[in-house]
């Protein structure tokens, strides 16, 4: 026992400093003499395309916790093979909204269109930076970004699977998944709160309201009338591509309307619910509920940690000419 003890603290060490290790040579400044204009660059296109829908703020956040939890930081998302092979032809990235990834491409455009920029800014960072923009067009905390990713050569359905959490995942299983890629309970529990600005289709949740148990038809951690609103929206034949708002009171505004939601049992998904229904877990919730400010320090806090995974740094990867192909 001692001895599997000392293995997992050890291994525990050795993951940090691998994060530490390549994070390390991330920095806010890091375009300063290559791209100075970065920043404005990449909002300027993110804001144009923001005010076209604003499926543009969802969409992108999404987009990036999906390419870190996959391979890290690294565009791999982004990412398009010839025979339907990549990171987003699996079937958990399929439902990743078109407008993500349209914005990254429109933000790569606008930083390209300057002769000093072009082919210096990665699309790692690129993403990066588009998430943060959309955050705070949706009403959400401006916050700064590290800055100084590779682009990844590699993407493949394969290195998707079992990497993202499910919609019926407990606590101990969102906390492992997360504990994996350097990620606490509670910055866990602030990345969550993205769906404040989320959406989702009816056969994440389905069961939830259709046939939860034997004996309860619906969840009875959720809100019956609730339930009730959401069986009408998504009737047993529904068409699959209606989409829910996560957040049934403030879907377009980033704000902690979530947490609120969850303490009246309005958690779309399980593994939403769970975050109240936990007792190890409630504290948390019901703190980011009463005090917005203490939520978006910890968003930022999370995402700037959800940024560092997996980095490639210095001569690792490329700087992608184009977002979706390899050079």
């Amino acid at each position: 026992m001692e001895t599997k003890s000392f293995f997992i603290i050890l291994s525990s060490v050795v993951f940090s400093l691998i994060i530490t290790g390549a994070s390390a040579q991330l920095r806010e400044d890091f375009y300063r003499s290559t791209c100075p204009n970065v920043e404005s660059l990449v909002r300027s296109a993110v804001t144009k395309k923001f005010t076209q829908t604003f499926v543009t703020a969802p969409a992108t956040l999404r987009l990036f916790f999906h390419d870190c939890f996959v391979r890290g930081c690294d565009a791999s998302v982004l990412l398009s093979s010839p025979n339907n092979r990549a990171e987003k032809d699996h079937p958990e990235d399929i439902s990743l909204a078109g407008d993500g990834f349209d914005t990254v491409v429109k933000a790569k455009e606008a930083v390209d269109s300057d002769p000093q920029c072009r082919n210096k800014v990665s699309c790692a960072d690129i993403l990066a930076l588009a998430t943060r923009d959309v955050v705070s067009l949706a009403g959400g905390p401006f916050y700064k970004v590290e800055l100084g990713r590779r682009d990844g050569r590699i993407s493949t359905v394969a290195s998707v699977q079992h990497k993202l959490p499910q919609p019926d995942f407990n606590l101990d299983q969102l906390n492992r998944m997360f504990s994996s890629h350097g990620l606490d309970q509670t910055d866990m529990i602030a990345l969550s709160g993205a769906h404040t600005i989320g959406f989702s289709h009816c056969s994440r949740f389905s069961k939830r309201i259709y046939n939860f148990s034997p004996r309860n038809r619906i969840d009875p951690t959720l809100n019956f009338n609730y339930a009730m609103q959401l069986r009408g929206m998504c009737p047993v034949r529904v068409d699959p591509t209606i989409a829910i708002d996560m957040d049934p009171t403030t879907p377009r505004i980033f704000d902690n309307a979530y947490y609120k939601n969850l303490q009246q049992g309005k958690g779309l998904f399980t593994s939403d619910q769970i975050l109240f229904s936990d007792g190890r877990s409630r504290d948390t919730v019901v703190r980011f509920a009463s005090d917005k400010e203490a939520f978006n320090g910890a968003f930022i806090s999370a995402i700037t940690k959800l940024g560092r995974v997996g980095v490639k740094t210095g001569n690792q990867g490329e700087i992608r000419r184009d977002c979706t192909l390899v050079n």
